[in-house]
């Protein structure tokens, strides 16, 4: 916090909340008796997400680079690059950056895509342990496919359009309510969830259609 600007009362409010806390764990059979807590943020604090990305910042300011080849959301850490040795040079330098300081890089949940079919053969290793290789993961809630379509993205948004609208149908479905009513709760709560991450993606005709025809169909079910 220092390093970051912080002014030293804010720092020493924090450091008086993190100063010899304890807590318990609520489990089926009742709780447990209190302990110290050593490690780690304050769980449900406002605070705790405000100082993780503090210490983030100060941890990769080694290592990371501009978007798009370092895009950072919380813990979860995306790293591009032009070629396999490239993916696995810095991601040895983000785990030692991190690992040095105390945190510690999942071997499990670390997976690579290769969008090139040139560069595919290959492997990608973090301390000599390979890294699993997929054609597919979710960053953010969104699906990205190493072949660059985006067909099963836009399956799952209309699927999460119609949740969103069942949730609400009760509203859309009654003819008592006015189809300007309708028409707000739609895109408050139906919309949105259908067009979560598409923003800035290029779909083709018959992934719009898709999107088109679902939304049709839920605004003819709300007449």
């Amino acid at each position: 916090m220092r390093k970051s600007g912080v002014a030293e009362k804010y720092v020493s409010v924090v450091q008086d909340m993190y100063e010899r806390s304890r807590t318990v764990v609520r489990c089926a059979v009742g709780q447990t008796e209190e302990f110290n807590v050593e490690v780690g943020l304050h769980q449900g604090s406002a605070l705790s997400p405000f100082l993780f990305a503090i210490v983030m910042d100060q941890l990769s300011e080694e290592v990371r680079q501009e978007s798009p080849w370092t895009m950072m959301f919380a813990d979860d850490i995306v790293i591009c690059s032009e070629s396999r040795e490239q993916v696995e040079e810095n991601l040895e330098r983000w785990r030692f950056a991190l690992e040095r300081r105390g945190m510690k890089v999942s071997r499990s949940k670390t997976e690579y895509m290769c969008v090139n079919e040139r560069e595919g053969s290959g492997t990608v290793r973090l301390q000599g342990e390979e890294v699993k290789k997929v054609q597919e993961f979710k960053y953010l809630g969104s699906t990205v496919q190493s072949n660059g379509e985006h067909e099963k993205e836009v399956k799952k948004r209309v699927q999460a359009g119609w949740n969103g609208w069942r949730k609400v149908s009760g509203v859309q479905c009654d003819r008592k309510i006015s189809p300007r009513i309708k028409g707000k709760v739609y895109r408050t709560v139906v919309r949105p969830a259908m067009l979560y991450g598409l923003e800035t993606v290029s779909l083709r005709k018959r992934q719009e259609s898709e999107l088109e025809v679902a939304e049709l169909k839920m605004l003819r079910f709300s007449l």
